[in-house]
């Protein structure tokens, strides 16, 4: 965005500069100019030419000397060095890039670090998890594991139950087993009947998940070894057939979640090594193994889940802490890059501004290919050893702005229409009164640099009254404001600022 600034310079000179040249010609002095005031206005040996002086507020009006305007604003001077040359580059003065903060960097061959990158965060293994939940009723006569995080081993007693329901079946078993026995001599039949109920009786208790021989208490032994991650129970307590009364899981391997973009969906295949970093051990890295790609898309963050397994044999790995995920790919083949912030993108076009020396500055079309961390690949328009502009001071927030800026810059190619696009200023200033029957609004603000205009109070119009609905008169505040006919101004937005004082009444009062 700051390289952009060049072409907002140039495009304010330069600009409106040529089309004043291509439709009027050399400017002639208005009727009643002096020769004295031409003489004023003619440059001395070694200075910058000036082809005349342009309305500072955008007004249709040009002089070729010196003046002010109604308001006391002094005309600006358009210089011959600001228009193209017939290649599109621009000269822009010694004296302007110092003021922008112009600074290049040169198209090098190197290596892209075109790693994908995402975020995430780590979770249990799934596969891992087990609960220990009884399928009878009965209370918990003692506690063998009392906390949640005690680490578990597989056998393990976790707590003793009794259950009457388990006391009943068991003495049920018994009796049956005992008819079947004594009955098996004299009276067959009777003993087939006891030996069925007997082993259905065992049936039950298996589903149960009863071992051994069934009594009014039982131990239960930890299924798997872990970390108890949930208790429920309470010694004394009471639980009901099916209540999780502890959960545990395996932590030697966990996973990661994380978002990839859907961009980079192409570059991440199962299987892949990645790299993980975590906030809690800086300096460390972790090896982790893509293991599953999720087949749903998130609409709203355009991004796809990933699942990465990692061992985790030293504990250092705990649910819920936030991981950074880097996957290998791309090659080391060096390839022309240039900062990433040296590319202008208006969503249509991608241009860079080449630094031809001397001041000289031209706008370039470009093809991009891969994306590192703060390079970006060119396939055409650059080559090695070219310099392109990669920052300036001059901030330069809205879309608006980036497409009229290219719209400056860049020919249109064969066939195509230049788009105009209204160019936004954000100033902060006192809102005095509103005109909610002329539409518009008084403001009293401070110095516009963009538009060289000091501290005044001057009228807008207002895009929609119902934007000052909440704002009182003689309050501070912010607001953006785009140009429109020529002397008119219109604010799109407008906002409070909170403690800060009104602006001080300056200068003039025009009205736009």
């Amino acid at each position: 965005m700051t390289a952009i600034a060049v072409g907002v310079a140039i495009a304010a000179g330069a600009g409106y500069g040529v089309a004043h040249l291509q439709n009027t010609g050399n400017p002639v002095p208005p009727i009643g100019a002096s020769q004295a005031q031409a003489d004023r206005a003619a440059p001395a040996e070694g200075e910058r030419k000036i082809l005349y002086y342009r309305n500072p507020m955008g007004l249709p009006d040009t002089s070729p000397v010196p003046k002010k305007d109604s308001m006391g604003m002094d005309y600006i001077p358009v210089y011959a060095d600001d228009k193209p040359d017939d290649s599109g580059a621009v000269a822009v003065s010694p004296v302007r890039i110092q003021t922008l903060g112009v600074k290049t960097a040169e198209v090098e061959l190197r290596a892209v670090d075109a790693a994908v990158r995402a975020s995430g965060r780590i979770e249990i293994d799934e596969r891992t998890q087990v609960v220990v939940a009884p399928r009878f009723e009965g209370w918990i006569e003692r506690l063998h594991v009392n906390a949640v995080g005690d680490p578990v081993n597989k056998g393990q007693p976790l707590f003793t139950a009794y259950s009457p329901e388990l006391q009943s079946t068991g003495e049920e078993l018994r009796i049956a087993e005992r008819l079947a026995r004594q009955s098996a001599a004299h009276d067959p039949v009777a003993s087939e009947s006891a030996r069925r109920l007997a082993e259905a009786t065992r049936t039950r208790l298996r589903n149960l998940e009863v071992a051994g021989q069934a009594g009014a208490r039982q131990v239960f032994h930890a299924p798997v070894s872990g970390v108890v991650l949930d208790k429920m129970a309470i010694e004394g307590g009471r639980f009901m057939p099916g209540e999780a009364l502890f959960r545990i899981a395996d932590l030697s391997k966990v996973w990661i979640i994380a978002d990839v973009y859907e961009q980079d969906l192409a570059r991440v295949r199962v299987g892949q090594a990645a790299q993980v970093t975590l906030d809690a051990y800086p300096g460390r890295s972790f090896a982790a193994r893509v293991d599953y790609l999720y087949p749903t898309l998130d609409a709203a963050t355009r991004s796809t889940r990933m699942r990465l397994e990692l061992d985790n044999p030293e504990g250092l790995l705990r649910p819920g802490m936030f991981a950074q995920v880097a996957l290998a790919a791309g090659d080391a083949t060096p390839k022309a890059v240039v900062p990433t912030s040296a590319i202008i993108d208006d969503g249509e076009r991608r241009v860079v501004l080449l630094a031809l020396g001397e001041g000289r500055f031209k706008p370039q079309p470009v093809k991009l290919g891969e994306r590192g961390r703060d390079v970006v690949e060119v396939l055409e328009g650059v080559a090695a050893g070219d310099r392109v502009v990669v920052s300036a001071n001059f901030l330069i927030d809205s879309e608006s702005q980036l497409k009229a800026a290219l719209s400056n810059l860049v020919e249109p190619e064969a066939g195509e229409q230049a788009q105009a696009s209204p160019t936004r200023y954000e100033a902060q200033g006192t809102f005095d009164a509103l005109d909610a029957e002329a539409g518009s609004v008084t403001m009293t603000h401070g110095e516009i640099p963009a538009l060289q205009w000091p501290a005044m109070t001057m009228d807008f119009m207002i895009a929609d009254p119902a934007l000052l609905k909440s704002i009182a008169p003689g309050s501070p505040v912010r607001f953006v404001f785009e140009a429109g006919e020529p002397g008119e101004y219109l604010i799109t937005g407008i906002e409070p600022v909170a403690g800060a004082a009104p602006a001080p009444a300056t200068g003039g009062h025009g009205g736009h």
